[in-house]
């Protein structure tokens, strides 16, 4: 079973994240960020990995370290579940359109972290959530989830399409990534036997 679950609890937040790769997109996400809730709804829904989370954070303070540290949850959650890799496709990629919004997506689960964020909001908000933490996210879980990530926009001019395009993206490429690739069996997508 390639499930994981991730307590994380630090000064600033109180995080437990579970994943089930093989599961239908199931979610019960509660943040208390309705925004980056949604965003996660989204995530879980399109990669068909489910996901539980709870996150009790210092938002008196600001959103930041609630969405960073859910961020470093997934991640590590992912990471777990995925164990050695055996059998995996490895990559993943989406060309994501929403109304006016595209966003492109490749990923590689090689356990070598990088961001490439190619995205450039017209608003520093959407209702209050503050968009710079889209990246700060997608940073978190690339890092702690050992993910090459590639996130282009290609078009938009509406922030919400924009971001919310960019999970779905991320997702569509994840659920590829961690499938079972039927002619594999249980090798390791690399020629040098680990990831």
């Amino acid at each position: 079973m390639r499930k994981a679950m991730i307590t994380r609890k630090t000064a600033e937040t109180d995080i437990s994240a579970s994943v089930n790769l093989d599961g239908s997109g199931a979610y019960d996400i509660q943040t208390g960020v309705g925004f980056f809730d949604h965003m996660l709804d989204q995530l879980a829904r399109h990669s068909l990995i489910d996901i539980t989370l709870r996150a009790a954070g210092d938002l008196h303070i600001d959103d930041h370290h609630t969405v960073e540290d859910c961020g470093i949850a997934l991640g590590q959650a992912i990471a777990q579940a995925l164990g050695d890799k055996r059998g995996i496709r490895r990559y993943g990629e989406c060309h994501l359109p929403m109304d006016d919004a595209q966003v492109r997506c490749a990923l590689d689960l090689s356990a070598r972290p990088y961001l490439v964020w190619n995205v450039q909001f017209p608003t520093t908000q959407i209702g209050t959530f503050d968009t710079e933490l889209v990246r700060e996210f997608f940073q978190a879980l690339a890092t702690h989830g050992g993910i090459t990530l590639h996130i282009d926009q290609i078009h938009g001019i509406n922030s919400h399409h924009i971001a919310e395009a960019a999970f779905k993206a991320v997702a569509r490429a994840l659920r590829v990534a961690v499938e079972t690739d039927p002619r594999k069996g249980d090798a390791i997508p690399s020629t040098k036997g680990a990831l």
